[in-house]
Order: C-alpha cells, then sequence, then structure tokens
C-alpha cells in the first residue's frame, strides 16, 4: 500500500484546521476541535491495527470508541484547543502514514472492521487491511473534511453579536 493518497488527504483536512475561523456546530454535530480530535484518535487505533497487521498478530479494528463526545472533550482539554489537537493530527497522520508504506503485502491481511459514522460510512465485517484504509482515505477523512468547511462557511454567515 503506498501512503501518497492518505497523506494528500491528511494535507487538506489539515490545511482546513490552519485556515481556522469555524463556527458552532448545528446541535447533535461535532466542533471543529471534536473533529480534529475524533481523527487523531482514530489514527491511533488504525496505528495500532496495522502495527498488529505488519507483526502478524490477528486484531479487530472498532472505530465506535472514537466518537463518544466526553473522551473527544477530553482529548480536546488535553491538547489545549485547535492548535494543539492539530500537532497532534499531524503527529498522528505522519505515524499511520508510515507504517501504511511498510504494509506491502500484508495490505491484503484480512481484519474485522467495524466503521460507522452516519449514513456514509457502514462497514461491519472482515476486509483486507489496505482496504479498510483506503475507505477512511477515500471517505473517512473527506467526510470530516467537509464537515470543516460546513464549520466555516457557517461561521461566515453568523449573525454578528448586536446586530
Amino acid at each position: 500500500m503506498e501512503s501518497a493518497e492518505l497523506r494528500r488527504a491528511y494535507e487538506a483536512v489539515l490545511a482546513e484546521v490552519d485556515a481556522g475561523g469555524f463556527g458552532a456546530p448545528a446541535e447533535g454535530e461535532l466542533s471543529a476541535e471534536q473533529i480534529v480530535a475524533h481523527l487523531a484518535a482514530n489514527d491511533e487505533l488504525l496505528s495500532e491495527a496495522t502495527e498488529a497487521v505488519l507483526a502478524g498478530s490477528p486484531f479487530a479494528y472498532y472505530d465506535l470508541e472514537t466518537i463518544h463526545r466526553p473522551q473527544l472533550d477530553a482529548l480536546v482539554s488535553e491538547c489545549g484547543g485547535l492548535d494543539g489537537l492539530a500537532t497532534l493530527l499531524r503527529a498522528t497522520s505522519q505515524k499511520l502514514c508510515t507504517l501504511a508504506d511498510r504494509l506491502g503485502p500484508a495490505a491484503d491481511t484480512p481484519v474485522d472492521t467495524v466503521l460507522r459514522e452516519g449514513v456514509d460510512l457502514n462497514v461491519d465485517e472482515s476486509l483486507p487491511w489496505g482496504r479498510t484504509l483506503d475507505l477512511h482515505t477515500r471517505v473517512h477523512l473527506p467526510m470530516h473534511l467537509t464537515q470543516l468547511r460546513v464549520l466555516r462557511n457557517g461561521a461566515s454567515r453568523a449573525p454578528v453579536a448586536g446586530s
């Protein structure tokens, strides 16, 4: 597995995060900080699974844990906000990309995978690990990039206090 597309997807997300200027999310949606915290936490899970695949160890990948808001809020607090989260995401994404570069034929290793995020991503089956990383690259990261863009665009249209 080559990580070039994965790296480009992260670059787009990080450029959006660096641009800043995010508004408040709609009720029930994640804030920009929570989205970045989710991505960094998810990167850790993806890296653990990739390391297990490389070691030839059985592993199951479940993305369900990273979306719980109390854990995301704790990570936001721990990192001190968006700047700290961006630094963390840079580190976690770099680690994942480096591991993905090492996969080679191991990318075909089947891993029990559970991914559920809204209606855009719903997987509960054994997939070749490279396919799971491909879903992360082509579906998961772009979905959160879109969420970040909506938060910025919403901020530009938000009424100014006192007007």
